[in-house]
């Protein structure tokens, strides 16, 4: 192989076969001493084995034409190479015909190359992980500004434009919360992160609350959404809410994490612990709830209603808190920022309207008592609706920190 004399062989060959030809002389080609050095390590007879990790004779990156040695077969980069035009590449013949070189020259058909450098991977990884992260930023931007405008359209084609209609809106948050965990249960088929004691806890402020509206106008909006819109959104918070109950206490209960939803389960059967909440508020209304029905039991329903909403998110805060991780899964914070949200437009309501809340003596505890328990909620949900934005803004899950008591919300 260092010196190759190309006349001698072919004079050899055409003798045996019988042709006479014409000799040709060609004068034999010397290799200096570098090619010499480059021969010994490339090529299928290279010291280190065929295709030993070099570029081959031909540029391998040729695609489409025959493959030099080294070249990958179907368009794809030889070791380092990067085209990665699929398939994997193979290396030069062995004496026994082709073989695959496993450790080298392999390319996906997406162009992904094995030789890129760390820097490269990790700049790839980033990429990626931008890609997804401003996905899930359109589909929460999608959702939120869905809701937006329908309630600007209901403002503009089912309002009066009256200051009551607050009321309305904040139903509409509540309702579209119940939704999103609807779509969060079902979709997912899971009811991780989900407290059932909150759940039940809306069911009765739901079921309470229509009692009194759908017998008595005292309670309603003075808009004219008040007229019936308030009565449906009320109606299907009611239906979200049980659906939602249903799906984690019936289809996907192996995934309702029982042990992180203990909140006040002391002296009760497991799952009961809602009764802490719930009997207590019915006692504070039987004893302090306005008139504005004229009819004790309508007017200590929506009392009670309005009172026991004030906490009915404690239990599902407990259990965030309960979480080692501390995670909470993105819809599941939609959810409770949406009931949030719309506790927000109630509060700005009964600010300037506590007054209405009045006994049949003319006492307006009802009405410190409703603007106070609203206050207390939104201070417990403060931190929550802090770590909540800057989980939107980044596209990331909510994770809050770990306080070190049960009732350190959030």
């Amino acid at each position: 192989f260092i010196a190759l004399d190309l006349s001698t062989l072919l004079v050899r060959n055409k003798r045996r076969r019988g042709v006479r030809s014409t000799t040709v002389n060609i004068p034999p080609v010397k290799a200096t001493k570098q090619q010499v050095n480059i021969m010994s390590s490339q090529g299928p007879y290279s010291r280190y084995g065929a295709g030993g990790g070099s570029a081959g004779y031909n540029s391998g990156q040729s695609q489409g034409a025959a493959p030099g040695y080294g070249q990958g077969y179907g368009g794809g980069a030889a070791y380092g190479g990067g085209y990665g035009g699929g398939g994997a590449s193979y290396s030069a013949p062995a004496p026994g015909g082709y073989s695959q070189q496993p450790g080298y020259s392999q390319s996906s058909g997406t162009g992904e190359n094995f030789g890129a450098s760390p820097d490269q991977g990790d700049s790839s990884g980033k990429g990626i992980k931008k890609s997804m992260a401003l996905a899930a930023l359109n589909k929460n931007v999608i959702m939120w500004a869905g809701f937006f405008t329908v309630s600007l359209f209901v403002y503009s084609m089912l309002s009066g434009g009256d200051f009551s209609f607050l009321m309305t809106y904040g139903a509409m948050a509540r309702m579209f919360g119940f939704g999103v965990l609807n779509v969060k249960t079902f979709m997912s088929k899971r009811a991780t992160g989900v407290s059932v004691k909150t759940l039940q806890l809306y069911c009765l402020v739901f079921f309470f609350r229509l009692t009194s509206i759908i017998r008595h106008e005292g309670y309603l909006p003075y808009d004219k959404s008040g007229d019936w819109l308030y009565h449906i959104i009320e109606i299907l918070a009611l239906l979200f809410t049980a659906s939602a109950l249903w799906g984690c206490m019936a289809p996907f209960k192996s995934t309702y994490q029982g042990d992180l939803d203990t909140f006040g389960e002391i002296n009760v059967p497991p799952g009961m612990g809602a009764v802490y909440l719930a009997v207590p508020v019915l006692i504070l209304a039987l004893l302090v709830h306005p008139n504005l029905n004229s009819d004790f039991l309508s007017d200590v329903a929506w009392t009670y209603a309005m009172y026991l909403e004030s906490v009915a998110l404690v239990p599902q805060l407990f259990m965030f808190q309960k979480q080692t991780s501390g995670v909470v899964e993105l819809l599941t914070a939609h959810f409770v920022a949406a009931l949030g949200f719309g506790r927000v437009m109630e509060f700005l309501f009964w600010i300037y309207s506590y007054k209405e809340l009045a006994t049949s003596s003319g006492s307006k505890m009802p009405g410190y008592l409703a603007v106070f328990s609203q206050f207390m909620q939104l201070v417990l949900m403060v931190d929550f609706f802090w770590y909540y934005y800057l989980a939107v803004k980044n596209a990331t899950p909510l994770v809050l920190p770990s306080h070190g008591s049960a009732m350190g919300i959030v």
